[in-house]
């Protein structure tokens, strides 16, 4: 990875990524939002990975849209730049593999945009999270007003870009935006701990888990049915699944356990 502004770490069937902008706060310019398409798009497919974490150098995950790229754009150019970062998370949320993101400091904007593209969000105490778009007349652009909807519904969102609201590691954890909270410092390892795990499943299910489920969620029942009978039957037809269901029936494999 030659990205000057993005560190690609493999560690066996994990890729640490890192955004790497920390004098900037790691905000988004437009030169970094196309490296991380090509990350995903170019760098992980053959590197024999099966997660991937994505983190921020420095004090904060990334405080969001580098605004001094959008003072010069018109209409048609705003709408073209909208499109493209559409296409570059895109590659993060249906890509090769689950990513989980580590969040610390400001997850502000266009930085809230992108960890709402992820599977997985973990929260360390310090973080913090912001949609001050409305506050500068301006809308999110990066997927924002279909992704960050799902994980915490259209009245938190619209409080937000309203009244210029933010909510901190604890409020946010229960209002949606992260799965896991842990200790300050600590959310990369957390982070990587849950890649692992993830790591070892089957392909194809999370494959599935990816691709199948969002679109699931937003079909009709009768369709999404129907799609979910269909992803479950290629799913177990796999020569890996046998196998672990295999092993499971042998008494070869863990139970599930009270956590």
């Amino acid at each position: 990875m030659t990205h000057k502004d993005i560190l690609l770490e493999l560690q066996g069937p994990v890729a640490l990524i890192r955004l790497n902008r920390p004098s900037k706060r790691n905000a988004l310019s437009d030169s970094l939002i196309l490296g991380l398409r090509d990350v995903f798009e170019k760098e992980l497919p053959d590197s024999g990975v099966r997660a991937a974490v994505l983190d921020g150098s420095g004090e904060h995950f990334c405080a969001g849209l580098d605004l001094s790229e959008i003072r010069d754009r018109d209409a048609g150019q705003g709408l073209h730049h909208s499109r493209m970062w559409h296409a570059a998370l895109e590659q993060v949320q249906y890509g090769p593999v689950p990513v989980i993101a580590a969040l610390h400091g400001a997850v502000v904007g266009g930085g809230l945009e992108l960890a709402s593209a992820c599977h997985i969000r973990v929260a360390d105490e310090t973080t913090f999270y912001a949609l001050p778009e409305g506050s500068r007349g301006i809308f999110v652009g990066g997927g924002g007003a279909v992704r960050i909807p799902r994980l915490i519904g259209a009245a938190r969102m619209t409080d937000m870009m309203l009244t210029g609201r933010v909510y901190n590691a604890q409020d946010g954890e229960r209002a949606g935006f992260a799965q896991y909270l842990v200790p300050q410092g600590q959310a990369t390892a957390k982070a990587m701990e849950l890649a692992l795990r993830v790591a070892e499943n089957a392909p194809l299910t999370n494959y599935a888990l990816m691709h199948a489920l969002p679109r699931i969620a937003e079909q009709p029942a009768d369709q999404g049915f129907f799609t979910e009978a269909l992803m479950a039957a290629i799913a177990q037809s796999a020569p890996e699944a046998k196998s672990r269901v295999k092993a499971f029936l042998d008494g070869k494999a863990a139970k599930v356990k009270k956590a």
